[in-house]
This record gives C-alpha cells, structure tokens and sequence, in this order.
C-alpha cells in the first residue's frame, strides 16, 4: 500500500465534528480604566505630546542705505572666490564662516553668493521667500549691487544673497553682450567699500564661474581631505589659466585650504601631505576639521563663530582668518 493509500484510509477514519455540538464559550472582558476628572485627563494628554521646536526666526532684511557706519577706514579692497568644481568640499561652508570670523575681528566684508542653490544665504538666516531681487538681477537686469545687499547679517558681514532665480542664468548670459564681465562691472563699484570681496562659486565650470573667475583678484580653493581629493582641481586649474591669459591676467592662487579633516585617520593625513608636496607654500597651515558644530550652525542660521564659538570648528576659522589678514 503506499503513502497516498495509508493517506485516504486515515482521512476516512478521522471523525467528523459537529459544530452544533460544541457549546460557545463566553469571554470575559475587562472593563476599560475610565478618567473621571477633566484636569486628569489634560495631564495625560501634555505628558504624551512631542515637545515642540520653536523655529529659528529669520533676520530683518535691512536695506544698504540702513547699513551701519563702518568703524575704520577701508583699504586696498582684495576680492577672492572661493572655487571648486567638486561639490561637496566646504565652500559654502568656508564663505560663511571665514566672513564671519573676518568681520569679527573688525574687518568689512561682503559675500557674494553666486549659487543657485543659495546655502550661503540660507546658511547666514536669509530667509528667501522675501527677498525682492537677488544676484540674479545684478547679473541680468543691470540692479546695481549696492541695491540687493542685505548689511549687518553679522558683525562687519554683508551679503548679497541668491535664489533660486540664480539657476537660469547660465542659459540666460549665453546671448549677453559682455557676458563674462557681468560680476566684475557689478563688484567693481564696491572696491574702496569693503576689506574682502567673498564670493560663493557652484560647483561647475560655467558661466557663472567664469564671471566669478573675471571679477577676482585671487583664488581660494577648499580640499577636502578624502580620496580623490585632487579630482576636479586640474581641470580648474586650466580654466584659471585660460581666463587669465584673456580676461583677468592678475588671477592667481591666493590660497589651498583642507576642509574636512579628522587627524584619526591615516586616509586625511596622506591627503594633506600630497596636498602640500603639490601645492607647496600655497596651502594654508590652519585645516578645517570635520565636525558635527558645523554641520549644525547652518540649519540655525547661524555662523559657527556664533553657533559654537569656543568649539573646535570655530577656532580653526578664526586662525584661517588671521593668516588670510596676514596674506594681505
């Protein structure tokens, strides 16, 4: 007999249940806890509620001609972009923080935020949705600059923000007389006002940075210390190049920085040694550590010399500062 047999003959013998047979059982349930008292109940109610962030408040927007007096007088105006193709290297972050810390220690500066993705301006409490005019307008609708700066966004730091305008004009400059000197006849009436011109580069090689490239007078680059940290850095060296043998012939190298570094791994210490066998004397001594501070100052609006001013974060900016002062 084999198994489906057996299988057959054991079903025939299984008994048959009658389920009128088979009385209900009744459960018992218990009777749900009830609060009588009102003021009992708000109480477990606020002890169940999520706390509540109240958000960061967005800066007044001020007017230039609402600036305040500048305490000393103004010298020689030197006006850096701070470039890399790669994204992701700090240079939002260092536009930031290096004009802050510069204009703490009772120098003028203006950021020029040439993003569209607007994180310096976001990152400095600029709220956007009530900005009326923007960079963009400097570069397409001839604004003057003077005229979308927002003064005192912190000590002895103005700004001129960017929105999300900002992103249609790569195409836009292509039919423009001009086009590759739009940012430089735009900042060039702010010289004798400022000590530093910061400017905000994307991480691209177009138009947008080509007229950031024309309007400066040095390059600060951000390195960030992790693999592939040189990629990207030759081909901008050659559009430097370009630009400066037929547009700016006083472009330069004002300055290498290594952002992101954590002195634990051995992965950042090889990065800043083959950063400074090629970069040589160019690279600043100050690198600007990796920390959670300075991820978080953004989301707050605030600088890092604000948010977490005696963190490590915050140092190695001032020291940046004072070797940028040093520089000259």
């Amino acid at each position: 007999m084999g198994f489906f047999d057996s299988l057959k003959r054991d079903n025939k013998q299984t008994p048959t249940v009658n389920n009128e047979e088979i009385a209900p059982v009744e459960q018992e349930t218990a009777p749900s806890p009830q609060i009588q008292d009102p003021e009992e109940i708000e109480v477990h109610v606020r002890e169940i509620e999520a706390p509540t962030i109240d958000p960061v408040p967005s800066k007044p927007l001020k007017t230039f001609k609402e600036k305040a007096p500048v305490q000393h007088v103004v010298g020689h105006t030197k006006i850096i972009a701070i470039i890399n193709q790669k994204g992701g290297v700090g240079k939002s972050t260092t536009a930031i923080n290096l004009g802050a810390a510069l204009g703490e220690m009772g120098k003028q500066v203006l950021l020029v935020d040439l993003d569209p993705q607007g994180n310096a301006s976001s990152g400095l409490g600029v709220d956007k949705s009530l900005i009326q005019q923007c960079i963009y307008d400097v570069l397409l609708n001839d604004v003057p600059l003077e005229e979308v700066i927002i003064p005192d966004i912190s000590e002895g730091l103005d700004i001129a923000p960017a929105t999300i305008n900002l992103a249609g004009a790569e195409v836009e400059l292509v039919s423009e007389m001009a086009r590759e000197n739009r940012l430089k006849d735009a900042v060039g009436g702010m010289r004798g006002r400022y000590d530093f011109i910061l400017i905000d580069c994307p991480p691209s090689l177009g138009l947008l940075t080509v007229n950031a490239l024309v309007a400066a007078d040095k390059l600060l680059i951000p390195i960030q210390c992790e693999f592939y940290a040189l990629e990207g850095v030759t081909k901008l060296l050659e559009s430097m190049k370009r630009v400066k043998s037929r547009l700016n012939p006083t472009l330069d190298i004002y300055g290498i920085l290594l952002t992101m570094y954590d002195s634990r791994t051995t992965l950042s210490k090889q990065v800043v040694d083959e950063v400074r066998d090629y970069f040589g004397r160019l690279v600043f001594s100050t690198p600007i550590p990796r920390t959670v501070k300075l991820s978080e100052a953004p989301s707050f609006g605030q600088p890092i010399t604000q948010y977490d001013p005696k963190g490590r974060g915050s140092l190695s900016y001032i020291e940046l500062a004072k070797e940028v002062i040093a520089r000259g």
